[in-house]
């Protein structure tokens, strides 16, 4: 499956971005979808995920009172809504994708098979 990340942008403090994570070549069902991002001299980070088929959602514990992560069944992608944004969520966002994650790996990186390539978030004050 080939993963296409779109949406980030210039957004002032405050404000809402909606980041896509389009697939292609084949159906996500089946697929666990993560968004993680890196931020200039920092750790790639997780920030959400959603398994397709049981729309089960998790959250870095930090950010799931202003994230919501979706899927989109008529695009075959993965949305990432981003609320009441801060400049620490500078960062270029990546989407990944797995189909035999187990719930001990959801928020590692290393385990998605799958990635995109980044979309720049810029949060100014």
């Amino acid at each position: 499956v080939q993963l296409q990340a779109s949406g980030g942008g210039l957004v002032q403090a405050g404000g809402s971005l909606r980041l896509s994570c389009a697939a292609s070549g084949r159906t996500l069902s089946g697929y666990t979808v993560g968004w993680f991002r890196q931020a200039p001299g920092k750790e790639r980070e997780f920030v959400a995920a959603i398994r397709w088929n049981s729309r089960h959602t998790y959250y870095a514990d930090s950010l799931k009172d202003r994230f919501t992560i979706s899927r989109d069944n008529t695009e075959n992608a993965v949305l990432l809504q981003m609320n009441s944004v801060k400049p620490d969520d500078t960062a270029v966002y990546y989407c990944a994708a797995d189909r035999s994650l187990s719930l001990s790996s959801i928020r590692s990186g290393p385990d998605y098979d799958y990635w995109g390539q980044g979309t720049q978030v810029t949060v100014s004050s």
